[in-house]
């Protein structure tokens, strides 16, 4: 019982996220029609999200083998997916337990502290939890005391990061309907300061000017195509024809293959787009049941492919830049003694594109192309000096990709090691983490009490 609502339920993103729909709406006291109709369109909207992702994995996996095979490179190859599945086999039941209940601290924060933030995305709440539970136990917690500290700090993390992000989500948006709740948002943060810092003056990715007889390059499906067809062809050309047909096409020529890889990616993108309008259509009326009795005034927090829509140059800017600056890292992490870090093309598109995005929104064009490169950054080093904290699975081949799970795997991991016992570890952690919502509750005091003296 506890695998099925743990692992069958609870792992399940478009379940999850269809359960919160189904209890906002019931909150609401809908009609047996609304909520048959607005949970089962919340579940496809994420199913949809998930078919063209997976359609975006198979299309960069096949871009992956090209571009090993051309530049000789052996490294390790960020994946969340692969490094949780091998973390299973050892510590599945430690990630179960603070998953469910850090969900539970998750909603428990929200409904007393003033982030009012509800984290939807599942599987990344099941990658972190995967991620602290293999930090404690390395560090030498267990039992009862490692799944409540596990929890704690789960729970706080699911509702500080989209709170930090929060102000640059209204500017991407316009809107306060819904957050970003994703682990990569420590990238998108420092996308979003950079573009800041600066983009002043710089203009729009979407503003971009573009010759009528280039018009249909407005059209994101046809530049994502013809991005993606160009690349797979230089990829392509560079593996050798030899390698592409005798190992990846089953015989087909290596352009045509090239080319039809290149539009599945951009399928892969248009499928993603439509399951998030229809995602965002239901979830967000259906959430106000949530924010209204259960946590009032609470938001969604979804995961990025949430912000694509708003600005679909800079996703592709933010993507190209990032991977960009993966490669630039590769040749320095070398030098400082560290192992390379091959830059995956599934963390750096869907973070770099998010960066793109945020940096996009503070700064411009420069923000979009000098943010997602700070993304591609973050996402090369802080990847490498993970591996050391994270004992036997550092030596696996693979570790976490996005920006939080390097940051939070450093930092509680240098912590554990540099205290001495369990006691000062723990009060270390609590203290870091109430810190941010003491902040809150001061914030929220003196707007409070502004309030007033404004009534007065």
């Amino acid at each position: 019982m506890i695998d099925l609502i743990m692992k069958d339920i609870l792992g399940t993103p478009a379940i999850l996220v269809g359960l919160f729909a189904l209890i906002g709406l019931l909150v609401q006291r809908k009609n047996s029609g609304d909520v048959v109709s607005g949970t089962l369109k919340t579940v496809m909207g994420f199913v949809i999200l998930g078919a063209g992702a997976n359609v975006l994995v198979q299309s960069l996996d096949q871009f992956s083998s090209m571009f090993n095979e051309a530049f000789a490179v052996d490294g390790v190859i960020p994946n969340n997916e692969a490094i949780v599945a091998l973390a299973q086999e050892s510590f599945g039941t430690e990630t179960a337990m603070i998953m469910l209940f850090g969900m539970i601290v998750n909603i428990l924060l929200a409904r007393f502290t003033p982030f009012k933030y509800i984290f939807l995305t599942g599987h990344h709440t099941m990658f972190m939890a995967c991620l602290i539970a293999v930090i404690l136990i390395t560090g030498g917690f267990s039992g009862v005391p490692m799944i409540i500290l596990g929890s704690v700090i789960l729970g706080a993390l699911m509702v500080l990061s989209p709170a930090m992000l929060q102000p640059f989500t209204r500017r991407v948006t316009g809107s306060d309907d819904f957050a970003i709740g994703h682990f990569g948002s420590i990238g998108y943060f420092v996308s979003a300061l950079v573009g800041k810092a600066v983009g002043k003056g710089s203009k729009s990715t979407e503003e971009i000017k573009v010759p009528k007889s280039l018009g249909f390059l407005r059209d994101t499906s046809v530049s994502v195509s013809l991005t993606m067809v160009l690349l797979f062809f230089v990829v392509g050309g560079a593996a050798g024809p030899a390698f592409v047909e005798g190992e990846l096409s089953g015989g087909q020529n290596f352009l045509v293959f090239s080319f039809m890889q290149g539009l599945t990616f951009a399928a892969g993108v248009y499928i993603i787009l439509a399951g998030v309008r229809m995602l965002l259509g239901e979830i967000v009326p259906a959430f106000k049941g949530i924010a209204d009795k259960i946590v009032p005034n609470a938001k969604p927090a979804l995961d990025c492919p949430a912000i694509f829509p708003f600005a679909g140059n800079a996703v592709i800017i933010g993507f190209l830049c990032s991977f960009i600056a993966g490669l630039i890292s590769m040749l320095f992490l070398p030098l400082l003694g560290l192992k390379v870090i091959v830059p995956g093309l599934v963390p750096h598109f869907f973070t770099g594109a998010a960066a793109g995005v945020f940096g996009n929104a503070t700064g411009g064009r420069k923000g979009a192309i000098i943010g997602s490169m700070a993304n591609g950054v973050m996402i090369s080093f802080l990847p490498a000096l993970l591996l050391p904290v994270l004992g036997s699975l550092g030596f696996q081949g693979t570790t976490f990709g996005d920006a939080d799970f390097g940051l939070i795997g450093i930092v509680f991991g240098s912590l554990i090691n540099i205290l001495e016992s369990n006691i000062t570890v723990i009060a270390a952690i609590i203290l870091i983490l109430a810190l941010p919502f003491l902040i809150g509750f001061k914030s929220k005091s003196n707007d409070n009490k502004k309030d007033t003296d404004d009534a007065a």
